[in-house]
Parts: structure tokens; C-alpha cells; sequence
């Protein structure tokens, strides 16, 4: 199995670093790094590790500003990829941080080391272990932050 892993120069943290530790810690699979300049990039990234590097399944890491323009262009950038998810068949697995998400830099460090992680060990459960998901499935589970947890009737 090959895992890709997208992400920008525009993020403050550096999350393909993370990515490729946590997926290290996880699985025994080979991984593929491909940088961008930033989210928009993303899209062509993925699609490029799945259909030119051979990626089974791909984590796109971005960090959008927290203005309405940086807003706009996640929202374009995710677009994107779930277009390149359809178009291959493939998971990608988007970890966008908002800088508008924390307080400050240390916890949007914080943030971002913590997301990425989770959705690392998401994407090791997807391709290599997916009935793991299902026994998490209505849980509330939630990457960066607290769990929400199942809502109570």
C-alpha cells in the first residue's frame, strides 16, 4: 500500500512532516510526499499521487488564512478535491486548518499537529483496517479538538 501526502508552503505548520511520522507509526506503508504552494494546488497534487505515483489513498494538508478570501479559496480548494476523489475513485482525505480555528499560534500548532495525526490514523483505517471505522461509526468523532460524542435521545 502507498499513501500520498499533499500539502502547501502556505501553512505556518509543517503537517506533511506530521502526517508522514503518525502514518510511520500506524502502518508499514510506503509514502509518497508531494508540496504545493498552497490549497487550490492541492486538487492536481492528489490527483497526481493517485494516478502518476500509484497512491491508494491520499491526505491533502492545507492551512487557510482566516480571511474571507482565504475562506473562498478552501472552500474552492475542497471543491476540488472531492471532483479528483470522483474522478479516481480514490479517498482523499481532506485536513484543512483554519488559522481563524485558534487563539493564537501555539494553538493553531497545537491544532494542526493534532488534526493531521487523527486523520493519519483515519487514513491507515480506510485502506487497511475500514472495519475499525465501522465499529466508530455514530461516535461524534472529531479531529483537532474533543470528541463530540453520539448525541443522547
Amino acid at each position: 500500500m502507498k499513501i500520498g501526502v499533499a500539502d502547501t508552503t502556505f501553512a505556518r505548520v509543517n503537517m506533511g512532516a506530521i502526517a508522514t511520522d503518525e502514518l510511520r507509526r500506524h502502518a508499514s506503508v510506503s509514502i509518497e510526499r508531494y508540496t504545493v504552494p498552497g490549497v487550490k494546488d492541492l486538487p492536481v497534487a492528489a490527483k497526481k499521487l493517485i494516478e502518476e505515483r500509484g497512491c491508494d489513498i491520499v491526505m491533502a494538508l492545507g492551512m487557510p488564512g482566516g480571511v474571507e478570501k482565504d475562506k473562498m479559496c478552501a472552500h474552492e480548494a475542497s471543491q476540488g478535491l472531492i471532483k479528483a476523489q470522483l474522478m479516481t475513485n480514490t479517498h482523499i482525505i481532506e485536513v484543512f486548518v483554519h488559522e481563524d480555528e485558534a487563539k493564537d499560534g501555539a494553538e493553531l500548532a497545537w491544532l494542526a499537529e493534532q488534526r493531521t495525526r487523527e486523520h493519519a490514523e483515519n487514513a491507515v483505517r480506510l485502506i487497511l483496517r475500514p472495519d475499525e471505522l465501522v465499529k466508530m461509526a455514530g461516535t461524534g468523532q472529531r479531529q483537532g479538538f474533543e470528541d463530540a460524542g453520539p448525541a443522547r435521545y
